[in-house]
């Protein structure tokens, strides 16, 4: 067993990104899996040559618009692009990579948006994402990571009692990631900090939110509950700028 350092960061337009630091915290960090959401960019828009690393690419077909990415050290047995899920299958939102010993799996959740006008399909896509990782788990272990969209708990934004209805934070959305833990996946961030206040991923552009550190948990490390045991730490870069939300990371033997 070998401990391994896995990171994830919605970077909200990776050449944006880029120009303000990206490449330096990649490289510093030297993640042995280091995933993104919301690149926002088409192929060919951006130059990667990282040597020692396998570089896979999910784009929206919409131009500009969310899309991941996964950069691993070790080269995956397999790698499959969306659900399989005609519906949810054209934003570029999962990649899934198949290792010996698990399977890890990158997701951009859908927003649902001002108004809550994208609630509906939020929650289909939350059922039939929950079912796809549970089908995976029968095979194997599984590390599941991105943004996710939503704050789980009170504790985990700043402002509760004022975003009940809002997108990120309504009953609905919590309900959903209750379910995904209840079938048998760790938060990975609260198996370590149960009680930690202010731990915050994402932070509006507006009100100076980030300096006040007013912020919203949405970005997640979840594994499967059998790998408890391999869990060694994990991790908010809060300090590290560059978009509005910042990179989280987890450490686990595998």
């Amino acid at each position: 067993m070998a401990e391994k350092k896995l990171i994830s960061w919605n970077v909200n337009g990776l050449r944006a990104c880029m120009g303000k630091g990206f490449m330096d915290f990649f490289d510093s960090e030297d993640a042995d899996i280091f995933c993104l959401q919301e690149t926002k960019i088409s192929e060919g828009q951006v130059e990667w040559d990282k040597p020692g690393y396998y570089a896979y690419w999910n784009y929206a077909e919409k131009k500009g618009y969310s899309g991941t990415a996964v950069f691993t050290k070790e080269e995956p047995l397999s790698v499959s692009y969306g659900m399989g899920i005609d519906e949810h299958d054209h934003e570029g939102r999962v990649i899934t990579l198949e290792f010996p010993d698990f399977f890890f799996v990158t997701v951009y959740t859908p927003n649902s948006k001002r108004e809550l006008e994208r609630l509906d399909y939020r929650m289909k896509w939350e059922d039939d994402f929950r079912e796809y990782l549970l089908s995976l788990d029968k095979k194997k272990p599984v590390i599941v990571t991105g943004d996710m969209n939503v704050a789980h708990k009170e504790i985990d934004l700043k402002n509760p009692s004022s975003n009940h209805h809002n997108a990120g934070f309504t009953d609905e959305e919590r309900e959903k990631m209750t379910t995904l833990l209840d079938a048998g996946f760790v938060d990975t961030f609260r198996y370590f900090y149960p009680d930690l206040k202010d731990a915050y991923s994402w932070w509006s552009y507006m009100f100076h939110a980030r300096e006040k550190n007013a912020g919203w948990r949405i970005d997640y490390f979840l594994t499967s509950e059998r790998f408890k045991e391999h869990l060694k730490d994990a991790k908010i870069y809060n300090e590290i700028m560059g978009s509005d939300h910042c990179p989280v990371g987890l450490m686990i033997e595998i």
